[in-house]
C-alpha cells in the first residue's frame, strides 16, 4: 500500500470530524493551576525555562494576582458572569463572529470583578508598600479612566496605559470573559474567517501549546489571552500570517548540554520554543505538553522572557503581548 503525507490544507479538512476544534476553559481550576505554575517558574523549577531573580519577584506578584482571580471566580454570584441573550449569541454564531466579543460594549459587572480582585489583594498589600500604592492608585481612578484603561487593554494598546495598572485591569477582564466562555457549548461556536483570532471573543492568542491526551493528543492549540479558550491550528504554520513556507523554531540550550537522543520525552529544550516566521518577521511561543505535562501557556510565556530577548535580538517582533506584562511607550 502506498502512503503519502497530508498537506496542511488536507489536515485542516479533517479538523471538524477528527480533532476537537475548540477547547473551552475550566474556569474554576484554570487560575489555581496558573498561580501554581507561576510560583514554580519563580522558583526556577521548570527545566527549559530559566528565570532570573528580577523576574522571579514579578512572577510571585502575578501569582498572587492570579490567586485573587481564582478566589473571585469562586465567590462572586453567578449572575455576575451572565451570558448575553441567546438570540445575540446565535446571530454571532450564524455569521461566524465571536459570541463574546472583546470589542464593543462590555458587561458593567466587570467593575464588580475588578473591585473584588483589589479587595482580595489587600491582605498582601499590608506587607508590600509598592503593591499598596498601586492598589490605592487603581481605587482612585475615575470611572472614565478605568473604562479607558479597559478599552486599551482589550485592544492591546500600550499608548497611554499605565504599565502597573494594566495587569490588574486585564486580570478582571480575564475573569469576566473566562467565566462566560466556560458556559458556552463548544460545538456550536463557529471558526472565524481568520484562524489567528479567538473564535469565542476575537482576542489574540498569547501563545500556542501542543496538547496530550484523548482526541487532542499531539495537536497544537492557540490559547486566547483573554478568555483562555483554545482553538486548533495545524503545526508548522505561522499563527500570525498563516504562512507555512518560512516557519522555524528557536529555543534556549539547556545548561546541562544536549539532551539524550534516546530519550525523546522530557527534553527541556522543547518545553518552550519561539515559532518564528520569516514572511511576517514575527514570533509567538509554543509550549509542548509532551515534554512537560504541566505547561500553562500564559504563565510559561510570562516566565520565558529570556527567550523573548534572544528572538528579539534576532530581528523578530512579538505577534501579540501577554496581558500580565505591559510596557509603556518609553
Amino acid at each position: 500500500m502506498v502512503q503519502r503525507l497530508l498537506e496542511p490544507g488536507e489536515i485542516e479538512a479533517l479538523d471538524h470530524t477528527a480533532i476537537p476544534r475548540l477547547l473551552l476553559p475550566e474556569a474554576r481550576s484554570l487560575f489555581t493551576a496558573r498561580a501554581a505554575r507561576l510560583r514554580q517558574l519563580a522558583n526556577n523549577q521548570i527545566k527549559g525555562i530559566p528565570v532570573g531573580e528580577t523576574l522571579a519577584g514579578y512572577l510571585n506578584m502575578m501569582a498572587a494576582l492570579v490567586d485573587a482571580q481564582a478566589a473571585v471566580i469562586r465567590t462572586l454570584p453567578a449572575e455576575t458572569f451572565a451570558l448575553p441573550d441567546a438570540a445575540g449569541i446565535q446571530m454571532a454564531i450564524d455569521h461566524h463572529m465571536p459570541p463574546l466579543p472583546v470589542s464593543g460594549q462590555r458587561p458593567a459587572t466587570w467593575r464588580r470583578v475588578f473591585d473584588a480582585i483589589l479587595d482580595q489583594l489587600d491582605g498582601l498589600a499590608a506587607s508590600q508598600p509598592q503593591l499598596a500604592a498601586v492598589l490605592a492608585e487603581l481605587r482612585s481612578l475615575e470611572a472614565a479612566q478605568l473604562e479607558g484603561c479597559a478599552d486599551a487593554v482589550l485592544a492591546e494598546l500600550t499608548e497611554g496605559v499605565h504599565p502597573l495598572h494594566a495587569p490588574f485591569v486585564a486580570a478582571a477582564l480575564q475573569v469576566m470573559w473566562t467565566a462566560r466562555a466556560s458556559q458556552l457549548d463548544a460545538p456550536r461556536v463557529q471558526p472565524l474567517v481568520t484562524n489567528t483570532l479567538c473564535p469565542v471573543c476575537g482576542a489574540h492568542p498569547v501563545a500556542s501549546v501542543i496538547r496530550i491526551g484523548g482526541q487532542s493528543q499531539g495537536y497544537r492549540y492557540l490559547q486566547c489571552s483573554c478568555c483562555a479558550s483554545e482553538w486548533h491550528m495545524v503545526r508548522v504554520k505561522c499563527s500570525c500570517c498563516e504562512s507555512t513556507s518560512k516557519v522555524a523554531y528557536q529555543s534556549i540550550e539547556p545548561e546541562e548540554g544536549a539532551p539524550d537522543p534516546a530519550n525523546k520525552a522530557n527534553d527541556p529544550s522543547k518545553v518552550a520554543r519561539a515559532e518564528t516566521c520569516d514572511d511576517c518577521k514575527t514570533y509567538r511561543k509554543i509550549f509542548n505538553q509532551e515534554h512537560d505535562l504541566h505547561v500553562e501557556p500564559l504563565a510559561d510565556d510570562l516566565g520565558s522572557l529570556a527567550l523573548d530577548l534572544l528572538v528579539g535580538e534576532a530581528g523578530y517582533a512579538r505577534a501579540s503581548g501577554n496581558p500580565l506584562l505591559w510596557f509603556n511607550a518609553e
